[in-house]
Order: structure tokens, then C-alpha cells, then sequence
């Protein structure tokens, strides 16, 4: 196995504690999230400058169907749509001052598409994030390593990190 892994069984409000050593074991995990994401979800992406959220969703979104090169941090354009067989939300909250300015990009409308919708900068807009999310934290342990807690927060979330877990396992 490429990446340390640790943490229960999934269930709701449990966490996955993931070591990654390197991009690579970074964008395998997004590749098995992504794929575990076919039915749609929210993702909520916490992190500090350069812990790896956007190459996270770039796996992601390659893993649903999206070339790569197209996906870049949203920071000044705030969301961008990306085109595959499901609808994929990408914003960054970054920049925004007010939870007001978040909303006002039509959050709710991507909430309720079914698509996938995924979060940088999540922590800032809380308050008005779906209950039922997963929630990724991650954390700069060195040069190229992370560790990625992810945290459902839901039923539905709870079955996407177990399926994710399971394609990371099935992957390994």
C-alpha cells in the first residue's frame, strides 16, 4: 500500500486519516474519491495555502470524466463548471469576505443539481454547507507529504468515504 491508512469503519461523523507521501498517493486518493462521487456529493476542502486542495480536485474530477488541464483554482473567477456526465462545481472561497458573497453565486441551485460539488476553502463558509457532506482537512506534514482526515458528515457522505475507501484499498 502506497500511503498510510488508519481510522474505524465508516460510519457517520467518523474520520479516515490518510498519509499521503507524495502527489502521487494525493491523486490516488482523489481518483478513488472521485470515482466513489458517480452519484454526487459536497465536498468541503480545508487547508492552508499549498496543502494540495486543487491537484486533490483535479484527481477528482479526472476520475469523472474531466481532462485535467482544464481544471485550475478557482481563487479569482470563484466557480467554475466543469463538463462530464456529471455536473462538477468547483469554488473557492478564498477571496470572499461575507458568507452573503458565497451565496450569491448560486450555492443552492449547485447544492441541489446533483452534481459533485467541491470547496476550497470551506471552513469560511460553514455555516451554510449542506449538513450532509464530507468534509477533507488537510495538513503539511513536509515537503511533499499530507494527511487528509476526511469526516462524513452524513449518511450519504458516509457511503461515499466507504466506497472511497474501498477503491483506494482495491487500488493498492
Amino acid at each position: 500500500m502506497a500511503a498510510d491508512v488508519a481510522g474505524p469503519s465508516t460510519q457517520r461523523d467518523e474520520a479516515w486519516l490518510f498519509s499521503a507521501r507524495d502527489e502521487v498517493d494525493t491523486e490516488g486518493l482523489g481518483r478513488a474519491l472521485g470515482a466513489a462521487l458517480g452519484g454526487g456529493g459536497v465536498v468541503a476542502l480545508i487547508g492552508p495555502l499549498g496543502a494540495g486542495k486543487t491537484r486533490l480536485v483535479q484527481s477528482i474530477a479526472t476520475a469523472l470524466g474531466v481532462d485535467r488541464r482544464t481544471v485550475t483554482s478557482p481563487t479569482f473567477v470563484l466557480v467554475q463548471e466543469y463538463a462530464a456526465p456529471l455536473p462538477i462545481f468547483h469554488s473557492d472561497t478564498y477571496r470572499l469576505r461575507t458568507v452573503s458573497e458565497f451565496l450569491d453565486l448560486g450555492v443552492d441551485e449547485m447544492f441541489e443539481s446533483g452534481g459533485v460539488c467541491l470547496i476550497e476553502w470551506a471552513d469560511r463558509v460553514n455555516e451554510v454547507l449542506p449538513a450532509d457532506r464530507l468534509q477533507i482537512e488537510i495538513e503539511v506534514t513536509g515537503a511533499t507529504t499530507r494527511e487528509f482526515r476526511l469526516t462524513a458528515l452524513g449518511a450519504r457522505s458516509a457511503e461515499v468515504l466507504a466506497k472511497t475507501r474501498a477503491n483506494w484499498q482495491a487500488s493498492s
